[in-house]
């Protein structure tokens, strides 16, 4: 089957880390609105919430689906339209190491990773900061010749630095805002006369990396009042937004994902420090307290949704982000703060996977799709007629399953289609008589226990 000529063609680069991503179980970080089916309504409802930004407002949003479903997928899909419209964006995955606070400074790792990953469409890739501060000073440097005054001329640096300062003096009387004003302003300073090692310290700082008062003063050659840290990096974070705005951006757009890490921490108390700084900031961005800035939570429905350990065992959380009693009769709310991924219906998985086979052809140079429609149809059937398949089967494996299977008829010129199909089914079906025969009921003397179920 020959590959319609209007089929709108991917850039090389980004077809090769899109399919090894997908091939892999890994959600790639570019080329996600060419595979970007059956989400249009939640894309719809997050691109809304990106224009309220733009116009000076703040969003926080739940995404809520289970592992496999495409809510990293979504959040990377959003993120691209983000990046696209002239948002600043910074993502990051929570980990045992990086939480929203903790004691360890988990809260500080966190905000050094958005910090690291900081994005816009000249820098997609993260690692923008200092582009984005490069390209403001260039862009004064020509708002001043522009006016007439030409870089060698007596006055040019001072003029420029006037402009500097104006552009920060806003920040000053937010919290930490002198500090952080400060910094800039001194970064600005050493970019104009050349001292990169003043110019890099002030980075730092911006970016988390200093530990102490002290440490900061003897690095940067001035005293600062504060540090980020811990307890202050969401401040830091408010502050930023506001500064992407002053420098000619929509907005600052934040992705946290795997938000189940929250949930798996074991100490009581350390686990609710973190689900109030998660409230602080879905409270300042719904009340207003915060200004162009976004954010976006990625978890697990038992991250939300487990009353013992979940957002919903903190009741400040549950009162907000419970479904209401209209909700509940089953119609979607895509208003409410929580977007729970829906399972794609067939007929969309259908259509990802005929989008997948158009650009495997196109990744390998061949004008001719691997398979037919009738063989995917039938690989459909397949992977849909396993046992449990209806309220198991996710996108992620769908995916992997069927890369997977073109790669084996690629790298086997001997194996045909049918082979293969007829072999996975029959590994599947020993799997599932494998799995009852290990889920029987045995006699036993020892009691299982779920380490999730003790609070420390």
């Amino acid at each position: 089957m020959a590959i319609e000529m209007n089929e709108a063609r991917v850039p090389k680069r980004i077809l090769n880390t899109l399919l090894a991503s997908l091939t892999a179980g890994v959600v790639p970080r570019s080329g996600a609105p060419y595979i970007a089916i059956g989400r249009q309504d939640e894309i719809n409802s997050l691109l809304d919430n990106l224009a309220t930004v733009g116009e000076g407002g703040a969003f926080c949003r739940f995404l809520i689906g289970r592992y496999g479903s495409g809510k990293s997928f979504l959040i990377q899909l959003i993120r691209g339209y983000a990046i696209e419209r002239g948002f600043v964006t910074a993502d990051a995955d929570l980990t045992p190491e990086r939480r929203l606070t903790g004691g360890s400074g988990a809260g500080l790792a966190t905000y050094k990773e958005l910090m690291t990953n900081i994005a816009t469409k000249a820098s997609p890739d993260g690692n923008a900061l200092q582009t984005i501060l490069s390209r403001h000073l260039t862009a004064l440097k020509t708002e001043l010749i522009s006016e007439g005054r030409l870089p060698e001329s007596e006055g040019f640096d001072t003029e420029l630095k006037k402009k500097v300062y104006l552009t920060l003096s806003e920040l000053e009387g937010d919290t930490g805002g002198f500090d952080f004003a400060k910094v800039l302003g001194e970064y600005y300073s050493a970019s104009i006369v050349g001292e990169s090692a003043k110019a890099t310290a002030c980075l730092r700082y911006i970016r988390g990396e200093f530990s102490t008062k002290t440490e900061a003063t003897s690095a940067l050659g001035f005293r600062v009042s504060t540090v980020i840290n811990d307890d202050n990096w969401y401040s830091f974070i408010k502050l930023f937004a506001s500064l992407t705005v002053r420098l000619g951006y929509s907005g600052l757009i934040l992705f946290i994902d795997e938000c189940v890490n929250l949930y798996k921490i074991p100490n009581r108390i350390s686990r609710e420090a973190n689900y109030e700084k998660l409230l602080a900031i879905f409270k300042d961005t719904l009340q207003g307290k915060a200004k162009n800035l976004g954010v976006i939570f990625g978890g697990t429905p038992q991250f939300l949704e487990d009353t013992r350990r979940g957002l919903f065992s903190y009741d400040a959380l549950k009162s907000r982000l419970a479904d209401s009693r209209y909700s509940e009769l089953g119609y979607r709310n895509l208003s409410s703060p929580v977007i729970r991924l829906r399972t794609l219906s067939d007929n969309e998985l259908l259509a990802l996977v005929k989008r997948l086979t158009k650009l495997y052809a196109q990744r390998e140079g061949s004008d001719t799709l691997p398979l037919s429609d009738q063989q995917i149809e039938r690989f459909m059937s397949k992977a849909l007629s396993r046992a449990g398949a209806e309220q198991m089967i996710t996108p992620r494996e769908i995916i992997r399953d069927y890369l997977t299977l073109l790669n084996i008829l690629k790298d086997n010129p001997g194996v045909s289609f049918d082979t293969l199909l007829a072999k996975g089914t029959a590994q599947d079906t020993a799997k599932t008589a494998l799995q009852q025969t290990d889920s029987t009921p045995q006699a036993t003397n020892v009691k299982k226990i779920n380490l999730f179920d003790i609070d420390i």
